[in-house]
């Protein structure tokens, strides 16, 4: 006979600020629950940290220093995929109302609440909340699958491209960090993506970019008509909207109707920016200056959060000659790395891959060059 797993018991988090119906609430839901409970929505949003996720919260409207409608606007921001269900008194309907809107809150139950009513209520809201976060995981393999898969095209065809856009995303994922975003997948989607048009240019055209070499008009146009690119390329993937909106934004002509947050435009241009300085071999404070040179292109503390990053890199790193075959997966080449022809394999700052080291392992002796200078985080 299989043995069948019972599957854990949804995590719910119920907020009040009297103990007594904290008490009475957890005897009834202990069977179905897995129950964590708060006395009011400052400690709610701390349990978030500390014992979350959860899959429902349940609050009292009526509460001391922060209600509950306020307490599940903060909630569903720190945790937009937990369900929030909101426990009225029949005098408090209008903020009751004002609390599905604001905190758009699954449903809302009058006191007194039948039991019956409240299992059957949170019963719903255990099922949103699988549906929500199962939609999810399917999207982001989805759109992951469909990432990866043109990102291995692009680092096929055009290495010098794939090599800065995997610089860029990273760069990008620092600043998230540093400005405490955590809705971020976007971003760093937009940044991976941002160089995928560079597989419609003549090699030429692209190294020459790549170096910050001057373009002629043709070529100039050629780099002009990127984002156009990449957005014919992306448009058929469902749910990129966000992404393609950022890509959009950063065009020399932006769309008067685009509805992209100012912020998240000057990280991704900043990176962006900053990566093209790094190549073509200013130092880290010399980009950060330039880049504050240009008043009003870059938000404030995007820039605070970059140099912050990234302005003192060169003290926390070092640099290495390695044989090649010695070189570790999450090493950083500091050159560009050719095989005995010349073709380069790959660029300067590109991170290296388990991927990457079994081609290496499978060329003949001699065909790439033998000894690489790598970064190393000190």
């Amino acid at each position: 006979m299989a043995y069948c797993e019972t599957p854990p018991l949804p995590r719910i988090l119920l907020v009040d600020d009297e103990p007594a119906v904290l008490e009475g609430l957890q005897f009834q839901l202990r069977k179905s629950f897995t129950v964590f409970t708060a006395t009011n929505g400052l400690e709610g949003l701390a349990q978030i940290g500390s014992s979350g996720p959860f899959a429902i919260v349940l609050s009292d409207m009526r509460m001391p220093r922060m209600d509950g409608a306020e307490f599940l606007t903060r909630m569903r921001q720190a945790a937009p995929d937990t369900v929030r269900v909101l426990l009225t008194g029949q005098a408090d309907l209008n903020s009751a109302i004002a609390a599905v809107n604001e905190g758009q809150v699954f449903r809302f139950l009058t006191k007194p609440c039948p039991p019956e009513q409240l299992h059957k209520t949170l019963e719903d809201a255990a099922r949103q909340h699988h549906l929500l976060t199962a939609e999810r995981d399917l999207l982001e393999k989805t759109l992951h699958g469909s990432i990866k898969a043109l990102m291995d095209v692009l680092a096929l065809t055009n290495a010098v491209a794939f090599g800065r856009a995997t610089r860029i995303r990273q760069i990008v994922s620092e600043l998230c960090d540093e400005l405490h975003i955590s809705q971020r997948w976007h971003l760093e989607v937009a940044a991976m993506v941002s160089q995928l048009g560079a597989i419609t240019l003549p090699e030429e055209t692209a190294k020459k970019l790549y170096y910050g070499e001057e373009l002629n008009a043709d070529e100039q146009q050629r780099v002009e008509s990127l984002p156009e690119v990449v957005a014919r390329l992306l448009g058929n993937i469902p749910r990129l909207e966000p992404v393609l909106t950022l890509l959009a934004g950063l065009g020399k002509k932006p769309p008067r109707d685009t509805d992209v947050n100012a912020q998240e435009l000057s990280l991704l241009r900043s990176a962006l920016d900053f990566d093209a300085l790094i190549t073509r071999g200013l130092s880290p404070q010399a980009c950060l200056d330039t880049l504050r040179g240009q008043a009003g292109r870059y938000d404030k503390a995007v820039l605070q959060a970059l140099a912050h990053c990234r302005g003192n890199e060169t003290e926390s790193q070092e640099i290495q000659e390695l044989k090649i075959q010695s070189v570790q997966e999450g090493m950083v080449f500091a050159e560009d790395v050719h095989t005995h022809t010349g073709t380069l394999l790959v660029p300067c700052g590109y991170q290296v891959t388990a991927s990457f080291m079994a081609h290496v392992k499978a060329f003949k002796r001699g065909y790439v060059q033998e000894t690489v200078a790598v970064i190393i985080s000190t």
